[in-house]
């Protein structure tokens, strides 16, 4: 295989220095008509094509995307949801010569930002777990290269999936709904939350919700408060999988028969879903899709558009 000509030959055929060569070529730094005339035809002859990252370096644009998860656990970036978006965007990313790196940023993040903004080698910055007061004080320097993943740009029909999920547990005879949500601070925890608390007064049924975090630990320890409070229950609804598969685990230790006795939904479809036992019953969620839409609108300079992404109910054992 012939490997791809280098700026070093560029500048050896034309007579003149590396970095002539690169100004020429970059467009960027003074060099003589002669040169310019000499570097061209150089390049021309031995098909050189300047490589994408130095292209940015040379234009001062930056190298990666930059993904920012806003959390409050510190081992946020091994969630699952993170490393599936991660890769994604890593592929988006590719064809416009950018590496992805990701960074944990605390609720409190305005001093991160900051840097961040300042930061020349970062491209663009794709971020997630924010709230509407974060965005709106964003620096200066941020807006016309940065996306977000959640509400305000690309993001899942939570709502839709979770009201599916719902109506599918009312039709076969649940009356006694509790909902473990997402985290409060977090501006994607509001739509499945007003999907449950609408369904619930429109159906006449008892609100019953208790906060989550996305974990398994969290559902665990959820499951076992709502089966103190509230003894009757007869299904626990959660937004993601990590959640339901900590629910399952509570059940079983207490000997709850699941669907028998109390059935479970999860939400995002991952793939330990369907080998669960019992498989969980959940809602999709393409977060590769969302991810890579949230990197394109960075990188290309556009605003973050709020566009949803359906999710489909898929009933398994639990429910």
């Amino acid at each position: 295989m012939t490997s791809r000509p280098q700026l070093a030959e560029v500048a050896r055929r034309a007579g003149v220095s590396v970095a002539t060569a690169s100004r020429v070529l970059s467009g960027r730094g003074p060099a003589s008509a002669a040169s310019r005339d000499a570097v061209r035809g150089a390049a021309t002859e031995l098909g050189y094509v300047p490589h994408p990252v130095a292209r940015r370096l040379a234009r001062g644009a930056g190298t990666r995307v930059l993904f920012a998860v806003r959390d409050r656990r510190a081992d946020i970036l091994r969630d699952p949801f993170v490393t599936r978006a991660a890769t994604a965007m890593a592929a988006a990313a590719d064809a416009d010569g950018l590496g992805v790196t990701v960074r944990h940023l605390p609720l409190d993040a305005s001093a991160e930002l900051d840097r961040i903004a300042a930061d020349r080698s970062i491209a663009a910055v794709v971020l997630a777990g924010h709230d509407r007061a974060l965005l709106d004080a964003l620096p200066a320097a941020l807006p016309g290269r940065f996306g977000v993943i959640g509400a305000g740009g690309p993001d899942v029909d939570s709502a839709a999936g979770v009201s599916a999920l719902l109506r599918h547990l009312h039709l076969t005879g649940r009356r006694r709904i509790a909902l473990i949500g997402g985290p409060p601070w977090l501006a994607a925890s509001r739509p499945p939350m007003d999907a449950y608390t609408g369904l619930m007064h429109e159906a006449g049924l008892p609100v019953r919700v208790m906060t989550g975090d996305f974990t398994a630990a969290r559902g665990r320890a959820a499951a076992q408060t709502v089966l103190r409070r509230w003894p009757g229950t007869d299904a626990i609804a959660t937004v993601s999988d990590a959640t339901a598969l900590g629910v399952l685990q509570a059940l079983a230790t207490a000997g709850i028969r699941v669907p028998d006795d109390i059935a479970v939904t999860g939400f995002d479809d991952v793939p330990f879903a369907a080998s669960a036992y019992p498989a969980l019953t959940t809602a999709t969620h393409p977060v590769e899709e969302i991810a890579a839409a949230a990197v394109r609108a960075a990188v290309g300079g556009t605003p973050a558009a709020a566009q949803l992404f359906p999710s489909h109910p898929v009933l398994r054992a639990t429910a």
